[in-house]
Parts: structure tokens; sequence; C-alpha cells
């Protein structure tokens, strides 16, 4: 096989683990901004925090559907994560393929019940 076979066969398989990096750096990314989001309410709130104001920083429907895109993000950015410990780590692809399928529907469940919380499903 000559190296243009080789070239074809990859093209565009060739920058998955640059999309993953890429994709767990952006969810970082946007998870810190929220955290500084909820941090500055936090801070800047008047009075004694309680159940009362710290539901009220959730209610609003923006601060809701940025939770929501949040809640999304920290799924992907675990799997991600955890695939590459898989991947490093974990030999036998049957192991492998069972923890990624596992974990997979655990953050789904986990994902599922912080938005049933959220949006009081």
């Amino acid at each position: 096989m000559t190296i243009s076979n080789l070239t074809v066969l990859t093209k565009g398989r060739g920058n998955n683990a640059l999309r993953g990096w890429l994709a767990q750096r952006l969810t970082a990314a946007l998870m810190a901004a929220f955290t500084l989001i909820v941090l500055l309410q936090v801070i800047f709130n008047e009075g004694a925090m309680g159940y009362d104001k710290w539901a009220g920083i959730f209610a609003s429907t923006p601060m809701k559907a940025l939770t929501f895109v949040v809640i999304l993000a920290l799924a992907w950015h675990v799997m991600l994560g955890m695939k590459e410990i898989y991947m490093d780590y974990i030999k036998p692809v049957a192991l492998r393929l069972a923890l990624n399928v596992l974990s997979v529907i655990w953050l789904i469940g986990c994902a599922g019940w912080a938005i049933q919380v959220l949006w009081r499903l």
C-alpha cells in the first residue's frame, strides 16, 4: 500500500483526537463561565443566602436554559474524559466497550435526573 492510498483511507478520520481535545476545552470553558456567573450572583446577593434566594438564581428561563446547556456540556466532558481513560488503561477491548457503554448509560441517567430537578418535572 502506498502513501497516497493511506492518505485516502484516513482522510477525515485523523482529526478525531483533535475534535475530542477541543470539545473538552470548550465544555470546560463553558462550565467555568457558568460557575463564575453563579458565583457572582451569590457574592453580590443581598442578605443571607437561603433556599429562596438560591432557587431564585435558577428561576428565570435564561438561567434554566444555560444550566441545561451546562448539564449537557458536563455529560459530554465526562464522557470524553472517561473514554480517554479507558483507551489508555483498559486493554481488553470487550471490557473497554462494556465500561464505555455503562458510563454513557450512567451519564444519561445523571443528566436526565439533573434536568428533572432543574425543570421540576
